[in-house]
């Protein structure tokens, strides 16, 4: 198992940055999950693991050693590729145990190591078939024993299962945690699905535009976000993020206001912010017909059915507001009220986007304790 750390790493073609003073560590034998959308940087930094990508400026670090002119087959990494990159002539034997014996690797070694992931992955009696003749989900199978079999310290992964159909990709996803508690290595893993980020990661480092903007456990990335951007990328449907004003112990949301209570009237004052963003998640908001105290109003403006479940989308003082709701007697036009609960919202400073932390109250042990960058 190896340590990664990039140390102020930055990647640019030309004048366009995508990597941008990167500082990250890789801790030994975890599962970390590069996860953002299209465009931000997260598959270079995984090249840049592999040593497919040279480094514009930094460094980069494995097991202790810089490894930045230290060539790609030296770097003891295995690598797994969204199309998979299987030859078609060979069969899945050979599609296996091809790097085993370019490295020369004795055959006794070569023909255990292949019995042993072809039980693990359940490709067994396949073993004479070619590419073309398998499921999309046995192909993920075999591009994964290919890089298991390897034994290497380091495994990279590139958005592995997004070919795959979404019950297939659920299956995929317990056999990659599988794979990995078996052998510990140390997963790179790359993906814009919030869904396999939460489930398969220990941590999670999300991009944008080249930059970290958050790096914690699935735990944290989701209950306490680090700046807007973390609190609406994270969550289906995204965090409702509301501007407010600060003042006289109480939040001001266009017309109407909510009281705080003392814990986060001092961590405000604390902040030095008054402009703020008011962050809560659509599934912490709890609808009612009647106006209770302290409460903001809104009015329905559409609803969606997820069967067991309806998203409720309001319109509160100009902003779209969203709220997971089980009751189905929602009517467009309809005035309805919620209560912000203090245990479940957020607030960002409105000029630099960030977290203004939370009021000790609302910490468990300091497990809600998150790395902004």
């Amino acid at each position: 198992m190896k340590e990664i750390v990039f140390d102020h790493v930055s990647k640019a073609y030309g004048k366009a940055s995508v990597i941008d003073n990167l500082n990250l560590t890789v801790r030994p034998g975890e599962r970390l999950i590069l996860l953002g959308a299209s465009g931000c940087g997260k598959s270079t930094t995984l090249r840049l693991i592999a040593g497919l990508e040279d480094i514009t400026t930094g460094s980069l670090y494995m097991g202790g050693q810089k490894v930045n002119d230290l060539p790609s087959g030296e770097r003891n990494v295995s690598m797994v590729f969204q199309n998979y990159a299987l030859f078609p002539h060979m069969t899945v034997a050979d599609n296996i145990t091809y790097g085993l014996k370019i490295q020369k690797l004795p055959q006794a070694e070569i023909a255990a190591r292949l019995s042993s992931v072809l039980a693990m992955l359940e490709l067994s009696g396949l073993e004479d078939r070619k590419p073309r003749e398998l499921s999309g989900g046995q192909r993920q199978r075999v591009a994964l024993a290919r890089a298991v079999v390897k034994r290497s310290d380091v495994m990279l992964l590139d958005e592995p299962l997004s070919n795959l159909d979404a019950q297939l990709r659920g299956h995929a996803r317990k056999e990659l945690v599988r794979v990995h508690q078996a052998y510990r290595q140390t997963f790179v893993y790359v993906t814009h699905d919030q869904v396999e980020a939460m489930t398969v990661g220990d941590r999670i480092a999300l991009m944008h535009k080249g930059r970290l903007q958050m790096l914690d456990t699935p735990h944290n990335v989701y209950n306490r976000p680090a700046n807007v951007y973390t609190a609406r990328f994270i969550g289906s449907p995204p965090a409702n993020i509301l501007p407010a004003q600060y003042g006289e112990r109480q939040l001001q949301v266009g017309r109407q206001t909510v009281r705080l209570p003392e814990g986060w009237c001092a961590r405000v004052a604390q902040s030095g912010s008054r402009e703020l963003y008011l962050g809560i998640r659509p599934e912490h908001i709890r609808l009612e017909w009647e106006q209770p105290d302290n409460a903001l109003a809104g009015v329905v403006k559409y609803v969606e059915d997820y069967g067991n479940r309806r998203g409720v989308y309001l319109d509160v003082e100009g902003s779209e507001v969203a709220a997971i709701c089980d009751r189905s007697d929602w009517q467009t036009g309809q005035p309805v009220y919620f209560t912000p609960d203090p245990g479940k919202i957020h607030l960002f400073d409105c000029q630099t986007t960030q977290n203004i932390g939370y009021p000790e109250a609302y910490h468990v042990e300091n497990i809600y304790q998150y790395q902004s960058i």
